[in-house]
C-alpha cells in the first residue's frame, strides 16, 4: 500500500476529526432556543397548520430503497393513495441525525431495505430534514424541537386521515433523529407504540429535560442502544445516561470493535475519501448496524444482561435471565417497562452478524507460597459437543493466592454444551531463565455459566485433584466434572420438590 496515500487519508482525516470534535464540543442550552416559542404549549391550533412544515415524507420501497420517488404530504390526503402506503400494516418511521454533507447517508438505504426484508408489506417512510440537519451542529440541535413538531403534525394527520392504529407506528431515530423521535412522541395525541433510539447524541442534550430529549415517556416502549459514549458527559458523540425503558450499552457503550484508527484511516486510504467521517462516526453508527443485524439475522439473535456497570460485566457477573434480567437486541426486543430505566450490557463481533456467546468463567487459585501479579496473560480453549474455540486471549487484571476470579469470555462461535476447558498461562517477559522454577498455581475447579443457555457446568482437573498452572508452562486442562453436575441437579430437585417453580416465583 502506498504510505504517501495512507499519510495523505491520516492528515486529511485528523482534520476532519477536528473540525467534527469542535463542531460537537460548542453546546447550547436547548431550554433557552428561541426557534419557536410556542412549541411545547397545550393549544392543538398547530397541530393541523401544515403551512410552516419544512421537513419532507418520503415514502421508500423496497425496490428502490435509496431514491425518493413519492412524498406523503400532511393536508394532501391524495399522496397517501398516491405513495401507495398501506393503512392495514405497520409503519416504520426513520429519522437520520446531523449530517456535513447535506445528503442522505449510506446508512439510511441499507436500513430501509432490512426493514422490508424482515416486513415485506411495511410501511417504511424517511423523514428528510438535511436543510436543517446541515447547519453548524448547535443550530441543528437547537432545531430538533421543530423537527420533531414536523413529525408530530405528520404522524397526528395521517392517524386521523385513514384511522391508522397508533399501536403499529415504530419510529427509528439515529444521533439527533433520537430526539426528534423523541420530541414527536411527546407532542402526537396518543403514544405511538415504539420508539428506537440509535446512538442519540450527547452534546447539547446529556444535561438536558426530558421535552428536549428522547425519554421513556415518549412512547409505550422506548429502547435505546448506545455505541459511542467516550469522553466526558455531554462531550461525547453518544448520550452517556439512559433515556429509554432498556438502554443496552455494547461493549461497554464507549468504542466499538473494528472502529479502532487504523483500521478507519485503512479504509479511508483504500476506498476514498467518502468514507473519511468514519473516523469519528465508525462507533456511533454501529447502533444503526446493530439493529440493522437483528432484522436481517434472525437466527443469530444478540443478547444483552442488566448489570449494575460495564466492570461488574465484564467480570461476568450479570449473565442471569431471572427476573427479566436479559433481553434480546434489536426488533425483538421484549418490550419490558419499568419504573426506572434498565442499563443492559453485552459483547460484540466486529462485523456483522454481531453475535457472540457470553460466558462467566470462575476459578480459585491456591498455592503454597504468596504470589502476586497484574495484567498476565492467558489463554482459554473450549471445546464442545458442536466444536471448539482454542486460545481465547484474556488478560487477568489480578493474580493471587488463594483468590477467586471471575472473568467474562466470549465466542463467536456456538460451540454447543461445553465439556473441556484449556487455560494456558503465558510468558510476560521477552527473556525466560531456564534455571529459575516457574510460579504455579494450584486449581482444583472451573464454574462456567452460559449467558445463552443459562447453564452452569463444573469442571475438575482432568489427572489428580488439582492442576498445576505454570507461568510459560503448559496449558492446563479440566473436564466436566459429571458428579458435581449430578449434585447440582438433586439439589434443584429437591428445591421444586420443597418450593415449587423458582421461575414462577421470580416472574414479574
Amino acid at each position: 500500500m502506498n504510505m504517501g496515500r495512507v499519510c495523505s487519508a491520516c492528515f486529511i482525516s485528523w482534520t476532519f476529526f477536528v473540525y467534527i470534535s469542535s463542531s460537537f464540543a460548542t453546546t447550547i442550552d436547548l431550554k433557552s432556543v428561541t426557534v419557536s416559542d410556542n412549541i411545547m404549549d397545550n393549544g392543538t391550533e398547530w397541530m393541523t397548520d401544515f403551512s410552516d412544515i419544512e421537513s419532507k415524507f418520503s415514502f421508500r420501497t423496497s425496490e428502490e430503497p435509496e431514491d425518493d420517488l413519492c412524498y406523503i404530504v400532511p393536508g394532501q390526503p391524495e399522496t397517501i393513495k398516491e405513495c401507495n402506503f398501506n393503512p392495514d400494516n405497520k409503519t416504520f418511521v426513520v429519522i437520520h441525525g446531523w449530517t456535513v454533507t447535506g445528503m442522505f447517508e449510506s446508512w439510511v438505504p441499507k436500513l430501509v431495505t432490512a426493514l422490508y426484508e424482515r416486513e415485506p408489506t411495511a410501511n417504511v417512510i424517511v423523514v428528510d430534514w438535511l436543510s436543517r440537519a446541515q447547519q453548524h451542529y448547535p443550530t441543528s440541535a437547537a432545531y430538533t424541537k421543530l423537527v420533531g413538531r414536523d413529525v408530530a403534525k405528520f404522524v397526528n394527520w395521517l392517524q386521523a386521515e385513514i384511522d391508522y392504529p397508533w399501536e403499529k407506528l415504530h419510529l427509528l431515530g439515529y444521533s439527533l433523529g433520537a430526539h426528534v423521535a423523541g420530541i414527536a412522541g411527546l407532542l402526537t395525541k396518543h403514544k405511538v407504540n415504539r420508539i428506537t433510539g440509535m446512538d442519540p447524541a450527547g452534546p447539547s442534550f446529556e444535561y438536558a429535560d426530558a421535552q428536549s430529549t428522547l425519554s421513556p415517556d415518549d412512547a409505550l416502549f422506548v429502547d435505546v442502544l448506545h455505541t459511542n459514549t467516550r469522553g466526558s458527559p455531554d462531550r461525547s458523540i453518544g448520550i452517556q445516561r439512559p433515556v429509554g425503558h432498556i438502554d443496552i450499552y455494547p461493549n461497554g457503550g464507549t468504542f466499538q470493535p473494528g472502529c479502532d484508527l487504523q483500521n478507519t484511516v485503512l479504509m479511508v486510504a483504500t476506498t476514498g475519501l467518502r468514507n473519511m467521517d468514519q473516523i469519528v462516526k465508525c462507533s456511533h453508527e454501529r447502533s444503526i448496524h446493530l439493529f440493522i443485524d437483528s432484522l436481517v439475522n434472525q437466527e443469530q439473535e444478540s443478547f444483552a444482561y442488566r448489570c449494575s456497570s460495564k466492570d461488574s460485566f465484564n467480570k461476568g457477573m450479570c449473565l442471569s435471565c431471572r427476573k427479566n434480567r436479559c433481553n434480546k437486541v434489536g426488533y425483538r426486543v421484549n418490550k419490558i417497562r419499568t419504573r426506572r430505566s434498565s442499563k443492559m450490557y453485552m459483547k460484540t463481533r466486529d462485523m456483522m452478524p454481531y453475535k457472540v456467546f457470553h460466558y462467566q468463567v470462575k476459578v480459585h487459585f491456591f498455592g503454597k507460597t504468596q504470589l502476586s501479579y497484574t495484567d498476565q496473560p492467558m489463554k482459554i480453549s473450549l471445546y464442545g459437543i458442536h466444536g471448539e474455540k482454542e486460545n481465547i486471549p484474556y488478560i487477568m487484571p489480578a493474580l493471587n493466592t488463594n483468590t477467586t476470579v471471575s472473568f467474562l469470555l466470549t465466542t463467536d462461535a456456538d460451540i454447543g454444551e461445553l465439556l473441556m476447558v484449556k487455560l494456558l498461562w503465558e510468558k510476560d517477559t521477552l527473556i525466560s531463565w531456564p534455571w529459575w522454577n516457574p510460579d504455579t498455581f494450584h486449581i482444583r475447579k472451573l464454574r462456567i455459566k452460559s449467558g445463552e443457555t443459562q447453564s452452569i457446568i463444573i469442571f475438575s482437573a482432568k489427572e489428580g485433584e488439582f492442576s498445576y498452572l505454570s507461568r510459560g508452562g503448559e496449558a492446563v486442562v479440566f473436564v466436566k466434572d459429571k458428579e458435581a453436575q449430578s449434585s447440582r441437579k438433586n439439589q434443584r430437585l429437591h428445591k421444586l420438590k420443597m418450593h415449587g417453580s423458582s421461575f414462577k416465583q421470580s416472574t414479574e
